[in-house]
């Protein structure tokens, strides 16, 4: 089977997250698609079908990491629509696609795809001293929270003091695990603030993702974390990742806010087809 590796969230065509795309996801059972996913070795990897047909969607998407399933991926649904847009005839500028994490709506623009994400939910808030073990310096800051927020995925925000601690952190991806787990989450986002410049890298070895280069959900949840604790707030955010990784990727985040309450929350950016390659079922 045939399936095209993508970068979503690239910088200047360069960098980004890479994710492999099946068209023809049709049919496969739950076991090829992991054993796909295995194979291919990318953060995840994206299977695309047809809608069921009792829901409003023109597309199913599914994800799948090297060991499971996950119900939603930025930048594999980036990544996705990005091939769909070069090797399908879509005609429109707007869709539906179907996941596990809900219905979700999909937009083309100047040559950018933006995704809806849900509206955030803001967890618990965690004690700082519970992450030194996860790095080999105290990295966080203490004026701001460490939280639990989500936006289809559940993420910890980690505050750094800033872009060099961050990109200088040596992450311990055991202690990582332990505290992904025994706080329900993904994995840990850590970012920076400098000179108007959101620097962030994400972390997420429970899932066998010692660390992404650009995450769609994450950067999502932090937006919405900057904005509810009125530290940037801003209708668009531009986040930096995979700096640390040598794959410069740049992530857009759109909020739309009423009375203070955000409403609405939209992930995008650019991406370019990498290349194919052929695996087993």
């Amino acid at each position: 089977m045939r399936i095209i590796v993508a970068n979503a969230f690239s910088k200047d065509g360069q960098g980004g997250n890479k994710a492999g795309v099946c068209l023809a996801g049709e049919g496969l059972t739950a076991d090829q698609k992991q054993k796909i996913a295995k194979e291919m070795g990318d953060s995840e990897t994206v299977f695309i079908a047809a809608a069921d047909a009792r829901r409003d969607a023109a597309f199913k998407l599914e994800y799948f990491t090297p060991s499971e399933e996950v119900p939603l991926c930025g930048h594999a649904t980036i990544a996705a629509f990005v091939v769909m847009r070069e090797k399908l005839p879509l005609e429109k500028d707007r869709y539906t696609i179907q996941t596990k994490s809900g219905l979700l709506s999909i937009r083309l623009e100047n040559g950018k795809v933006f995704m809806e994400q849900k509206k955030p939910l803001f967890g618990e808030t965690l004690d700082a001293r519970a992450f030194r073990a996860c790095f080999d310096l105290d990295v966080a800051r203490a004026d701001l929270p460490v939280q639990v927020v989500s936006t289809g995925l559940r993420d910890i925000m980690l505050p750094v003091r800033d872009a060099e601690t961050l990109n200088a952190a040596r992450p311990d991806f055991d202690a990582i695990t332990r505290v992904s787990e025994a706080y329900d989450t993904v994995g840990i986002h850590a970012f920076a603030l400098e000179n108007g410049r959101i620097v962030c890298r994400n972390f997420a070895p429970r899932y066998d993702i010692p660390e992404e280069s650009a995450t769609g959900t994450s950067n999502c949840a932090l937006a919405c974390y900057l904005y509810e604790h009125d530290i940037v707030r801003a209708a668009e955010y531009t986040f930096e990742q995979g700096e640390s990784m040598n794959e410069p990727s740049e992530i857009n985040v759109k909020l739309a806010a009423l009375d203070g309450k955000i409403e609405q929350v939209t992930v995008g950016g650019s991406g370019y087809i990498r290349g194919e390659r052929t695996v087993t079922v």
